[in-house]
Formats: C-alpha cells, structure tokens, sequence
C-alpha cells in the first residue's frame, strides 16, 4: 500500500514538472520584435536553451535579448529541450533605433469595418404575427462579424439589408468572423408585416471618436494614436476595420471628471480636415499613415529618442494636450509606479496628474485625452491609455516602445 502511495505521488510530481514546462514553453513567444540593443528577458526553466540559429546556446535560465538585439535584421531563435529536442522556432526582427515628435493633438476617428460587426439580436415579429428568432441554433453571436451572404461580400449594413430581402425568404448561407475562426451557417430570413425580410440581428458597419494623436514618425509618415485600440460599445470587442480616416476635429465642450464619473472631450468630425488613413487598431493604439502633415501643427524641432524601459524612472514628467484646438501644451504629471516587464497589455506604468491648471480644467484624465504623449528627460516614453473611475488624476500608461514597435508592424 505504502509503495502505491509513493508511485502515486511520484506520477502526480512528474506530471506536475512537465505541466510546468509546457506552461513555460507556451510563455516563450512565436516572434519578437525589438530595439536595436534593447534589454529584454525571457525567462526559462533549467534544461530549456534558446539559441541563435548557427549560433552558440545564450542561456540555459533566462534569455539575455541584448545579445539577440546586437544588430539590426530578421533572426531566427532555436528552443530546444537538454540542446537536443527541438521545441519551437522564435521570429525576432530587431529594428534600428527611431525618433519621432510627441504631438498631442485632439483628432477625430472614423472606422469602417471588414463585413459588418454583430451588436445585438432581438425576435421578430412576422407577417403571421408569431414571434420568432432566426439565429437561433446557427452558432453566431454578438461581437461576430458577417463578411459573406450566399459567397457575396457585405461590406455594409445597407448591403445585408438588401441581401436578405433579394431572399425572399429563402435560406441564405452566411460566412461570418468567430474570434480567429471563419466560419458558415444557413439562416431562414423572416417576412414582418412590413413585407421586409430580417434575420433579427443588430448590426454596426462602422464606428466614430475623438482622441488623440501620440506621435508621428518621419522617416515612415506613420503616426499612432490614443494608446488603446477601439472596441465597439455593445460588444467590448476590438473592431476589426477594413479602413478608417484620421480628421481634424473642433472641440465642443469639455466635461471635467469626477471621482465615479470619468469626464470627456466632445467635438465634432464633420466638416473637418483629413490627417490621414488609418490602418490598424490595435489594443495598443491606432495607426497608419499621414496625407496631410500641415493639419498636425507638429513642431519638426520637438524631434526626440524614445526612451529604453530602463531609462524611464519614477518622478516626474509631462504630457502633451491640445484642449483648446491650438498648439498642445506641456503638464506635469507624476509616474508612481513602473511595470518594466510588462508586453501584454497597455498598462505599463501608473501615473498621477499634478499640474494644477490641468486639473482646474478635465479634473485629471478624461476621455479623448487617450494617446496624450509622455516626455521625461527630454524623450518619449508613453502614452496615457486610462483613468482611474473613483480618481480621474490617476491612471495608466502604455510603454512608448510598444506603441512604437506596433507602427513598424504596418510597413
């Protein structure tokens, strides 16, 4: 009995050292893309090594990526088990170091989706005055996005509603977005008393805002904005856009936030100036490139590094706003708190408003001033990206060198 026991708990032991390897290995990312000598770690457990192809084993514990960020070009890592089962391959693509100009002005978004987005589902009534729904039992679900009806593309909401009349009540087949996956369905639009056809689903073809510009970068005319990306209202989902445009936008009024009621900028994108085309939103911002540089009123000498983890410290430092439609202006804020190793998400480091005229003005951070450029020491290293609900003067910043690595992804 005693030797079963200790079989037992050896088995559970052993199964529990290789859950943890498959975990570690599962952190070690499929590519990376770093600065030109940037210091970067990847930890790893005793008997994994990670080796440049052709090259000698760097470390057996933990991944000291200034070696791997040398010189700049694509490389190829090599993960293996003891040096002699292969495990997976690592991209890495080291950049040469960039400058950019911190902006932050005050721009209107729009964005336009691939397909269209599924924001809600209701019953219908019909012409016979039953109720019914659709999508019941054809696996699409809100945050979904429809791009095809019967091997047609939808590229708008006038489109599938005009699809599904053509239908005439017959089955259609719809291919739609689910997370990563594309998948089919077949769906029996219904006739209303209307003599309308509908699925009894909300859809949204395209989504607009205000925020702000962060940077723009010379040498490639791209620009990044707000920090964050943009998720639809109804579904907290990440919009997945075909294209978008980046405006001008006049300021309308200014709500000064509270402790439980975060403020916000409103203005208007009619009428206005075209910056640029927006290519990508990401979690970690929108960019794209610029048509118009003249509508940025940016200042060609405010040209600076961007600053490496290591040299971002704890103390103060400023931001840059425009709240007033003209050149933006520099206010004092304090960073508290630094998540060096932080690659996930945009909550880098937590920061506090400490410019009275700033506070006098928004009460701290507010919506729209997202994307507001961080200098300390005279180079960039972020971007404001949230506000703390119960203490608009506090909130959060996204790395600089994320949101620069982010722009590089598009060319």
């Amino acid at each position: 009995m005693k030797k079963r026991l200790i079989k037992m708990l050896s088995l559970v032991f052993i199964l529990f050292i290789i859950y943890v390897y498959i975990l570690a290995i599962d952190r070690i990312p499929n590519s990376l893309v770093l600065f030109e000598g940037e210091q970067f770690s990847i930890k790893i457990p005793i008997g994994i090594s990670i080796k440049l192809k052709d090259s000698d084993t760097i470390e057996t514990s933990s991944t000291d990526a200034t070696q791997i960020s040398k010189n700049v070009g694509k490389k190829l890592l090599s993960v293996s088990l003891f040096d002699s089962i292969a495990l997976k391959n690592v991209d890495v693509d080291v950049l040469p170091k960039t400058t950019v100009i911190p902006v932050g002005n005050i721009a209107g978004v729009k964005l336009y989706t691939s397909g269209v987005l599924v924001v809600g589902m209701s019953e219908i009534n019909g012409q016979d005055n039953k109720k019914y729904k659709p999508y019941e039992n054809t696996g699409i679900e809100e945050g979904d996005t429809i791009i095809q009806i019967n091997q047609n593309e939808i590229t708008s909401t006038d489109e599938l509603i005009e699809t599904v009349n053509m239908s005439k009540g017959e089955d259609i087949t719809l291919k739609y977005i689910h997370g990563e996956e594309t998948k089919t369905c077949s769906i029996t639009p219904v006739k209303t008393s209307n003599n309308e056809y509908k699925l009894g689903l909300w859809v949204r073809d395209s989504a607009a805002g205000v925020g702000t510009v962060t940077f723009y970068e010379p040498s490639t005319r791209t620009f990044a904005a707000l920090g964050h990306g943009i998720t639809d209202i109804d579904t907290n989902e990440l919009i997945n856009i075909s294209s978008g445009e980046f405006v001008t936008t006049r300021i309308l009024n200014i709500t000064k936030g509270e402790s439980g009621n975060p403020g916000k900028i409103q203005g208007t994108v009619e009428k206005q100036e075209n910056i640029g085309t927006i290519s990508k939103n990401t979690k970690f911002g929108i960019y794209g490139i610029v048509d118009n540089l003249s509508t940025l009123k940016i200042q060609a000498s405010k040209e600076m590094q961007v600053a490496s983890r290591d040299e971002i410290q704890e103390g103060e430092a400023t931001i840059l706003c425009s709240l007033d439609g003209e050149q933006a202006k520099e206010y004092k804020i304090e960073i508290t708190k630094i998540y060096k190793d932080n690659n996930y998400d945009n909550k880098s480091m937590k920061i506090k408003v400490i410019d009275k005229t700033l506070i006098d003005k928004t009460g701290g951070i507010i919506q729209g001033m997202s994307g507001s450029p961080i200098i300390q020491n005279g180079k960039f290293i972020g971007a404001i990206t949230h506000v703390l609900v119960n203490n608009p003067e506090e909130g959060y910043a996204v790395f600089g060198d994320i949101m620069l690595k982010q722009s590089k992804v598009i060319n």
